[in-house]
């Protein structure tokens, strides 16, 4: 069988359907390759503001208002009950010493709250991928886009004017022509290996493996370690973090009774607990934590372990003059801060703009190199800020000053976009090309990759400390709140002067993103 289409996309998880919706928008034919059969189990799960504002932003571009009310959680139960998800109030970071159950200090300095939201009606979600990504898919055939399941692709032959891909459907040869490949399969996917491309390292990274599954009957946080003061929302609503030196345990809840959790930790911890063994090793990893342990106490896997003997990766080579790697393809750095999503969105938002700027069958191979080296770019500049926090895992004061490096360029971005000012944000992830944030920020994450001590060390702190008061709209650097940052609008409204507005321009943002309706509210964050 042979089929032609303007644009062929490998992979039908969240980023290829939208992909393929967007293009179908647009106009082009689409086909929609998917190795498996939906549902299926997918990793990367949780969506923050600014990627929900970029998702937003698409849905309205391209007139798709099906996705719009999947960008806040109160919508999402409104209109989308039947698809689950997990509500995210903010990010929760707890520091454990090994060997110790977790004490919760006074002044909260072995934890690190920071709200994304003030209530849940607004709050963020986790995407329980294997129901969100077939309700894309879904979405994607209903205007127009053909999907083929059970497709396992043999050959891709690629050339200047267009490519042509060989398949095997349910044991029968398939054989599609295509003027544009684009690949959504995840790292080290299709394109990457039918072409044969090099793999190089994210800078500065350290070596680190996964080891991950789906749950139930795990235990809440707050039950085993309540507080003696109301935290600014209830942590286990949030995307939490179990940092130790070695690594780190994330725990993501969903409203059907699943928890995600999983651990990225460094080679030699990897090796000591025999991590590629599975199960056996995630408990040997929770008897090393008591207070992580405890929440796992009855729990049970729902779905197999799976492990990923090398987590970060980039492409050597993200696009061709016929092809061209979503931003999950090309490159994949560390599931810490969740950065993946975002990231992901400003790629497709970019070959969006690519194919709505020009005609089916016209050459694209120069804006393809643009989008390339952009995304590059952005892939490193993520590496680096991850390889700094990797490297004070043990050294809690600093991961937190470094985590709000991008607490402050992504709350910054958000109200940029939010205000209909984009170019405050330099369109760049975590405001690289910012031109007083950009540069200071990576300063100080190269001066942290040297693993300071003494003077040094508090040198850094400070620089930290003045690098996010330039671009800090949500009191991230004041110290009275003891790391417990809530979302309140009087941040904002005193830091309009940074984002160039009055204070009642930032009033009226409030009220129209749903912040405390009528009346202005608190910030978004993070």
């Amino acid at each position: 069988m042979r089929t032609d289409y303007d644009i062929a996309i490998i992979g039908s998880g969240f980023a290829g359907s939208l992909m393929a919706l967007i293009a179908r928008r647009l106009g082009r034919s689409v086909v929609l390759i998917e190795k498996g059969k939906h549902p299926r189990f997918a990793i990367g799960e949780s969506s923050t503001p600014l990627a929900n504002l970029l998702l937003d932003r698409l849905s309205k571009r391209y007139d798709l208002p099906a996705l719009e009310s999947l960008t806040k959680w109160g919508s999402w139960q409104q209109n989308h009950a039947s698809i689950a998800c997990g509500l995210k109030r903010g990010f929760s970071f707890y520091h454990h010493i090994e060997g110790r159950f977790f004490d919760s200090d006074p002044n909260h300095r072995n934890q690190l709250l920071v709200a994304a939201s003030p209530r849940d009606a607004i709050a963020d979600t986790h995407w329980y991928r294997p129901e969100f990504d077939q309700f894309l898919a879904q979405q994607a055939m209903h205007h127009g886009a053909e999907l083929l399941e059970n497709t396992a692709i043999t050959e891709i032959l690629t050339t200047p004017a267009g490519a042509t891909l060989k398949a095997s459907r349910n044991g029968a040869p398939v054989q599609i022509g295509a003027g544009l490949i684009l690949d959504a399969s995840g790292p080290r996917g299709c394109l990457h290996r039918a072409l044969q491309l090099a793999e190089t390292k994210p800078e500065h990274l350290p070596a680190t493996q996964a080891l991950y599954s789906h749950f139930t009957n795990v235990r809440s946080w707050a039950d085993l370690h309540p507080d003696s003061e109301a935290p600014p929302y209830p942590p286990d609503a949030s995307a939490v973090h179990h940092l130790f030196d070695g690594g780190w345990i994330w725990m993501l809840r969903f409203n059907n009774g699943i928890t995600s959790a999983g651990a990225a930790v460094l080679e030699p911890l990897a090796t000591e607990i025999g991590l590629s063994e599975g199960e056996p090793a995630w408990k040997r990893l929770l008897k090393k934590f008591p207070g992580v342990a405890a929440q796992f106490e009855g729990a049970t896997p729902c779905v197999p372990f799976m492990h990923t003997p090398r987590l970060s990766f980039l492409s050597s080579k993200i696009s061709g003059p016929s092809w061209a790697m979503l931003p999950s393809a090309a490159g994949f750095i560390d599931p810490l801060l969740s950065t993946g999503f975002p990231l992901t969105l400003l790629g497709i938002e970019r070959l969006a703009r690519i194919l709505e700027q020009t005609a089916p069958g016209q050459a694209i191979r120069a804006e393809l190199e643009c989008y390339s080296t952009r995304t590059k770019q952005e892939l490193q500049t993520t590496g680096r800020l991850i390889a700094a926090l990797y490297t004070s895992l043990h050294d809690f004061e600093l991961f937190t000053a470094i985590s709000k490096l991008y607490f402050a360029a992504a709350s910054f971005a958000e109200c940029a976009i939010r205000l209909d000012r984009p170019q405050l944000a330099g369109d760049s992830f975590l405001l690289m090309e910012h031109p007083e944030f950009g540069p200071k920020a990576r300063e100080c994450l190269d001066q942290a990759l040297l693993k300071p001590a003494g003077a040094c060390r508090a040198e850094l702190l400070d620089r930290l400390h003045q690098t996010i008061q330039s671009v800090d709209v949500c009191g991230l650097g004041d110290a009275s709140r003891r790391n417990w940052h809530p979302a309140r609008g009087e941040d904002l409204v005193a830091a309009a002067n940074k984002l160039g507005v009055t204070a009642g321009a930032i009033e009226k943002m409030l009220i129209a993103c749903g912040f405390n309706p009528g009346k202005p509210g608190p910030c978004p964050s993070g």
